[in-house]
């Protein structure tokens, strides 16, 4: 089998790790699974899984996989996929969790005036006529913990208390 010989890239800049509990999401023998996993598909072994990376291992499993479906399953990730983001990736997929982005603009749908918060009145109203309606108590016991003060729902905490858990309360 050949080499492919590839051009030399500039080095990649350290993305900045977010604070995130996805690794409590998975014990240590998930996550020592989840880390093989990534050094087979990091072929280059630069810490980050490409395009490139990705193709030469489709190839070695003997499947040719169109550019296009390659460049789709990179772009799934809002950064470079070193193995923080793969994991977390993995956890979005396996929990049904929705990525950060499509939560915080189903939210955003309802700000009108783009403040990051909603009323706590017009969103009780709303989860009670819309959709799945809700109760009063399964309203209250949503509200019980969310981020509310002086009557507005703060979305965008909110979001971030989904996907990463609550931060510690003073």
């Amino acid at each position: 089998m050949a080499a492919r010989v590839k051009a030399k890239q500039p080095a990649k800049k350290r993305q900045q790790r977010a604070t995130s509990n996805i690794f409590a999401m998975f014990d240590q023998s998930q996550i020592q699974e989840f880390k093989e996993a990534f050094n087979i598909i990091d072929h280059d072994r630069d810490g980050f899984i490409s395009g490139d990376d990705l193709r030469d291992m489709f190839a070695s499993l003997g499947k040719v996989v169109p550019d296009a479906e390659i460049e789709a399953m990179v772009r799934e990730a809002p950064g470079d996929i070193n193995f923080t983001m793969f994991l977390t990736m993995f956890g979005e997929k396996l929990t049904g969790s929705d990525p950060e982005d499509v939560i915080r603009n189903a939210f955003l749908a309802l700000d009108e005036e783009r403040t990051g918060k909603i009323s706590e009145d017009r969103l009780r109203e709303l989860l009670m006529t819309m959709g799945d309606r809700y109760t009063d108590e399964e309203v209250d016991a949503l509200f019980k913990d969310a981020p509310i003060k002086n009557g507005e729902f703060d979305y965008q905490e909110f979001v971030k208390i989904l996907k990463y858990g609550r931060k510690d309360q003073d």
